[in-house]
């Protein structure tokens, strides 16, 4: 009779569950679960997120700003204006997130 050994040949073996990885299963479960809804706004009859509204808010302060180192002629002294105005545009938009729905 022959008999064949699997774990040789390089089968799983016996599942069996560990604690940490059902407690680690739990836990991200617990970690999905937990947004009821995406912030969104009204606006005209239609439901837009806020990131995409703070987004708009951060490109208009970005444009403003631009138009303001033009104006002043600093624009041309600035070393990296693209890195400087994505800046100023950024930190608009996180200071709008954080300030309006924080």
């Amino acid at each position: 009779m022959i008999v064949l050994n699997t774990q040789s040949r390089g089968a799983s073996p016996p599942a069996t569950r560990h604690p940490l990885t059902l407690a680690g299963a739990f836990l991200l479960t617990c970690m999905i679960s937990g947004c009821s809804g995406s912030p969104s706004r009204n606006i005209l009859g239609s439901y837009f997120p806020s990131w995409m509204v703070c987004a708009l808010v951060g490109l208009a302060a970005a444009l403003a700003a631009r138009v303001a180192l033009k104006a002043s002629g600093l624009l041309s002294e600035l070393p990296a204006p693209l890195v400087v105005l994505l800046s100023i545009g950024c930190a608009m938009t996180f200071a709008l997130w954080l300030l309006w729905l924080a």
